[in-house]
């Protein structure tokens, strides 16, 4: 891929480098970028989801830790090989699955539990007696969230009351919380002897502790959760030169942090939407279509949340932006659902091949909702439920159904990101996993009605972690210069259907979504918050 400006140079004529660590929800990475935003070097390496119960979601620190170790060792090897040198890299970001929740010992320097993962659903009780509490109904005003099971702060609140080692650290003085990001960095850094506890922004605004107007911890919020003697990271800008520390060991000692973003943060950035009105949506585990409203925050009254999209130390006009979000808790997932539980594909990327293979989904509807359904809806008690199903149904059905269920949820975040801003959309771009099925985008097209805009290079959260360290570092010395960052070989697809079919489909899986809710009884015993 080719830029219009010419490549970053560093003082001594070579050219700089740009690397992120990308922490998934289900796999580590490592990226090298090139100065036109094109990969250099990269590794990718799975690790274990943990699944005590039904409804919950782990993963081991260290697991996530050492996945991320590796990941930068193995990039760094093939880098070299390349005939480059680790001096060549100038900035290193990263950016990091949301909300899931790590807590660790501050005199040890290791964790009192496993992560708890951002769609974990053990507090679903926990969260329906907090909404009787006074004052529930200020938070979403001042976090920009809304409460449910999504959020770090019932994570945390659970651990609190669940894990008595927990509980003991915080009254002691010595429990440290943190997002990944945090933990990371925290380890990266030095760990127990020097490690930095920070994060940014972006992150620090999904945990429901943070003022979304000041990006400030707010005392009412911090008080009305009761985490008031847990040590909280200092937050700090998402592009910071000075805030991140150094890699202190390992085949990048040295290499200095300067950029931190949650993922879907990232990723708005990794597609350069940085002018209010612009979006993204990102098909991974989950779905996250984000939407840029710029320097000040509009709170949804659709069901949708408020959140950081970045802070940029010292860059004019960019010190600080926000963005409305859609969050859709199930995506890939579903269709890792068809290949491991139901076997219906052998891989993951066969689901649009098969969804091809029929005109229409059969009148089959799949709500997906494994983790109850998030944006725009926040219905906790329902769950996957397939509707429609006859002798006619086959599994080519049930592969479009699929598919069509993170786009139908895309459509309905997007209404309501029409409503809240009085603007609408008339092209979404759109990064991950499932973005690279033909067969998926030209759905999406279908079902929403506006052109969608796929960049050749789909590593854009890797790629907007990159960014935000390269601008700390100078690399850049405005957004303009990103003008044609990824912009090679991108791919339009054009809706190929109607006005009344596409709201014929869409009110066929809103009543389907009406009929899924009430399946779980939050007091009949189902997934609930018992002790591990």
């Amino acid at each position: 891929m080719s830029s219009i400006n010419p490549p970053t140079l560093n003082t001594m004529g070579c050219e700089a480098f740009t690397a992120a660590v990308d922490q998934g929800t289900t796999s580590s990475r490592f990226l090298i970028f090139d100065s036109t935003g094109t990969p250099r070097a990269s590794h990718q390496v799975e690790f274990p989801q943990i699944y005590p119960h039904s409804g919950w979601v782990e993963h081991d620190p260290y697991d996530i830790l050492n996945s991320v170790r590796l990941c930068m060792d193995k990039a760094t090897e093939k880098f070299i090989h390349m005939g480059y040198k680790v001096a060549d890299i100038k900035a290193l970001g990263i950016t990091n699955q949301r909300e899931t929740t790590v807590v660790w010992d501050t005199v040890t320097g290791k964790p009192f539990y496993n992560a708890i993962v951002w769609p974990d659903t053990r507090t679903k009780k926990l969260v329906h007696e907090l909404r009787k509490v006074d004052g529930a109904d200020r938070l979403h005003e001042l976090s920009g969230l809304c409460l449910s099971t999504y959020p770090s702060s019932v994570k945390l609140l659970w651990l609190l009351r669940h894990v008595p080692e927990v509980r003991k650290a915080s009254e002691e003085g010595h429990l440290a919380f943190g997002t990944v990001d945090s933990w990371l960095l925290y380890n990266l850094t030095g760990g127990v002897s020097r490690g930095v506890h920070v994060t940014d922004p972006s992150n620090a605004s999904r945990t429901m502790f943070m003022n979304i107007h000041t990006l400030e911890y707010d005392n009412h919020l911090i008080d009305w959760f009761g985490v008031g003697k847990v040590k909280l990271p200092k937050i700090v800008a998402s592009s910071d030169p000075d805030s991140y520390g150094s890699i202190t060991d390992g085949s990048l000692a040295g290499v200095r942090i300067s950029g931190c973003l949650g993922d879907q943060s990232a990723a708005l950035v990794g597609q350069c939407a940085f002018k209010p009105g612009m979006a993204k949506n990102t098909y991974g585990t989950g779905c996250f279509l984000l939407y840029n409203t710029g320097s000040k925050p509009v709170i949804s009254k659709n069901g949708l949340l408020t959140t950081v999209a970045y802070t940029f130390k010292g860059l004019k006009g960019h010190e600080r932006a926000y963005a409305l979000e859609g969050s859709i808790a199930v995506a890939g997932s579903a269709v890792k659902f068809l290949r491991d539980n139901l076997g219906l594909i052998k891989q993951s990327d066969e689901v649009g091949e098969l969804a091809a293979k029929v005109e229409d989904s059969g009148g089959v509807v799949f709500v997906t909702a494994f983790s109850g359904l998030f944006a725009p809806y926040w219905i906790d008690n329902c769950r996957g439920t397939i509707f429609g199903i006859t002798q006619f149904t086959r599994k080519e059905h049930i592969a479009r159904a699929t598919i069509e269920a993170t786009c139908f949820q895309t459509k309905a975040i997007l209404d309501a990101m029409e409503k809240d801003s009085g603007t609408a959309l008339h092209a979404l771009a759109v990064d991950g996993g499932m973005s690279n099925s033909d067969v998926c985008m030209q759905l999406q097209a279908d079902i929403m009605g506006i052109e969608v805009d796929r960049p050749a290079m789909r590593e854009t959260t890797a790629l907007g972690a990159a960014i935000a360290a390269g601008f700390a570092v100078g690399l850049w010395k405005n957004v303009e210069e990103l003008c044609m960052i990824n912009k090679d070989c991108r791919s339009t697809f054009y809706p190929r259907t109607d006005q009344a079919s596409r709201e014929r489909g869409f009110e066929l899986w809103a009543r389907a979504v009406k009929k899924a809710e009430g399946w779980i009884d939050i007091d009949d015993g189902v997934e609930d918050d018992t002790e591990s």
